[in-house]
């Protein structure tokens, strides 16, 4: 029998290490995490080589006493809990006490820190978990983490990472994550000496984003809040034009982590789902505050996923408020003929890295941070939040027009400093009418030009034009009509002569028995026809002049493929959703009274801008672009 002994500490703590740090971005994420734990209104993160060479993440936050120097980097060391109990409440972003003795294990680590009250800091060296170094040097308040050469004592882990550029967009991809959950803090991310972005921290998450996806996305941004019992929602939604083909844009944090939950992913998109086609992904950046007796954070090695308690409710009011607030807007697409000139952003001084200052001498906060500190407090005085929060519609945070050295005028660029933040004037082109489109009161200013390639209207509103797709407007009317006869049980039904007849397979029989009663109920009369075969009698008014044997056939096809749970309502809708066959196709003339009409039926519905595959019913082109096109504007 092979003898039993006890592993060495080291030992043991490159293998904890390998529950915590996967890679850069774990080291990133925990060593950030600590400095919003504590309390920093300032975060700098800069990285070398992905994170595997280098890693330097500074804070102005509270500091590590001398005395707590050692002890924090044992394992389970944490000030964040006392006791197992203390777990259920838990608001702190870390709380194991496992991140610094990980990194520190399978790296070659230094910290610089200091508080408040301390004359000076000092600096920590540790290397493979074994110390190398204590001093006592001059530095400001806070901490600076120094990692190096990440795994350079586990070669075997070193060889699973990828290549350094992939592993620094892992980074980066994070610290834009941490900037939107974060607003109030300035956070800085520095790449192979390339500023990448620097928000101000003056709380504004519309800011933000805009640093980091640019003005189209913010242009087409929602304001969104909700507030339950035991939770509340605020952010933004994006408008269903900037959708994307997979969820990298779908962005929400719970009490302030970012982390993920299949059940509050599912409520959003279900949400979005009439508004969007299969296979699209809605942006939106949300912050979701819930009750910590209400979640189970301790699910994930990585802190990564949580846990819902009452999850079915959550999905239920997430998903029909958001609905709700989709509803409250028009949403029709603003289509531009000409390509706007693109921002030009000439190179601006990049600020020293603030940590590189701090170990040169004992002295107090630069001018800079100063300046970033005075503008902090002038953004808090209550005018001036009030005035922030009004930013919306035409004006957009952005850093003053210059001219730049060739002559080009330099606009919004990603890189702000606290002095250089004004209000700029969004070209009046880019906002949405204030009068609604579908509307009984703007009927009356319509003017229904005709019908091109016998497939769209153009209707002139105002100062804009209108593009109907007759298709999916035909769509969506017939699509809630028949929801709701089905909700009022009113369905009416045409017989057909002669009956459909469908051969089902075994497995397609066995679905239409499981569906049956819902058939039934939307107004297909059917019967056993004997050998395998099924008989349908009649169908609703609303589908009669389909192609009908292929519409069944499509149906118990998408049923077999992917069969359907959840309630009764569910199912009828995937049902209806496929009854659009019916509509009208393009390339089908149709006469002015018979655009009148499908337009008075849009007016009655609930959602009119998208059909019931997530395509649009209407786009618009404003007069400015058409002119600009003819050169009329220049």
């Amino acid at each position: 029998m092979p003898e039993i002994h006890l592993l060495s500490q080291s030992t043991i703590d490159k293998i904890a290490a390998g529950e915590v740090v996967e890679r850069p971005l774990s080291v990133v994420k925990e060593l950030t995490e600590n400095a919003m734990d504590a309390k920093a209104t300032a975060i700098t993160v800069e990285i070398k080589e992905g994170g595997i060479s280098f890693i330097r993440v500074t804070d102005n936050g509270c500091g590590i006493e001398k005395g707590q120097v050692k002890k924090a980097f044992l394992r389970h060391a944490t000030s964040k809990i006392n006791s197992i109990e203390d777990l259920d409440f838990v608001k702190s972003l870390g709380f194991r006490g496992e991140a610094l003795s990980s990194i520190a294990a399978v790296a070659q680590m230094e910290v610089i820190t200091k508080t408040e009250g301390e004359l000076t800091g000092v600096r920590y060296g540790i290397s493979g978990g074994c110390e190398e170094d204590l001093e006592e040097i001059g530095a400001p308040n806070g901490t600076t983490f120094i990692v190096r050469n990440l795994f350079f004592n586990t070669p075997v882990r070193k060889k699973f990472l990828k290549q350094p550029q992939t592993e620094g967009s892992y980074v980066a991809d994070l610290m834009e994550h941490l900037a939107l959950s974060r607003p109030d803090i300035s956070i800085k991310f520095i790449q192979n000496g390339q500023l990448k972005f620097h928000t101000s921290g003056n709380g504004n998450l519309k800011e933000v984003i805009y640093r980091i996806y640019g003005k189209d996305i913010t242009d087409a941004l929602v304001e969104f809040e909700m507030q339950k019992d035991g939770f509340s929602i605020s952010g933004f939604l994006g408008k269903p034009e900037i959708n994307r083909s997979n969820r990298n844009f779908e962005t929400y944090f719970v009490n302030g982590r970012y982390t993920k939950n299949d059940i509050l992913t599912k409520a959003v998109e279900e949400g979005y789902r009439s508004y969007l086609m299969q296979h699209k992904f809605p942006f939106y950046v949300l912050n979701f505050s819930i009750d910590p007796e209400l979640l189970d954070v301790n699910v994930h090695p990585a802190k990564m996923e949580i846990r819902l308690i009452k999850g079915n409710e959550v999905y239920d009011i997430i998903s029909g408020t958001v609905k709700k607030r989709l509803y409250e807007i028009e949403l029709i697409p603003s289509i531009k003929l000409t390509e706007e000139e693109k921002e030009k952003i000439t190179n601006t001084k990049t600020p020293e890295p603030f940590e590189e200052r701090r170990t040169a001498m004992l002295r107090e906060e630069s001018d800079e941070y100063k300046t970033a500190a005075a503008f902090k407090e002038f953004s808090k005085e209550p005018k001036v939040q009030d005035f922030m929060q009004n930013i919306t519609g035409n004006k957009i945070l952005g850093a003053e027009s210059t001219k730049s050295s060739n002559g080009n005028e330099r606009l919004h660029a990603n890189i702000i400093k606290p002095g250089e933040h004004i209000l700029v004037q969004q070209p009046s082109q880019l906002q949405l009418f204030e009068d609604k489109f579908l509307t009984k009161e703007a009927k009356e200013d319509y003017h229904i030009m005709g019908q091109i390639f016998d497939t769209y209207w153009l209707i002139a509103f105002k100062d804009k034009l209108f593009i109907v797709d007759q298709h999916a407007a035909h769509e969506k009317v017939k699509y809630e009509r028949l929801l709701k006869e089905l909700e009022g049980k009113s369905v009416v039904s045409q017989m057909l002569a002669p009956p459909v007849i469908i051969t089902l397979t075994g497995r397609e029989e066995e679905v239409f028995g499981e569906y049956a009663n819902y058939f039934k109920e939307m107004g297909f009369e059917s019967e056993d026809f004997g050998g395998g075969s099924i008989a349908f009698r009649s169908m609703p008014v609303n589908l009669y002049g389909c192609n009908e044997k292929e519409f069944f056939t499509d149906i118990l096809d998408q049923l077999v493929e992917t069969p359907i749970k959840g309630t009764p309502e569910t199912i009828l809708q995937k049902l209806a959703s496929m009854a659009c066959k019916s509509a009208v196709k393009g390339n089908n003339k149709m006469e002015l009274s018979e655009m009148e009409t499908l337009i008075d039926e849009l007016l009655t519905l609930e959602n009119p801008y998208h059909c019931p595959h997530g395509r649009p019913t209407i786009i618009s082109m404003s007069k400015y672009e058409i002119e600009k096109k003819f050169k009329r504007i220049v």
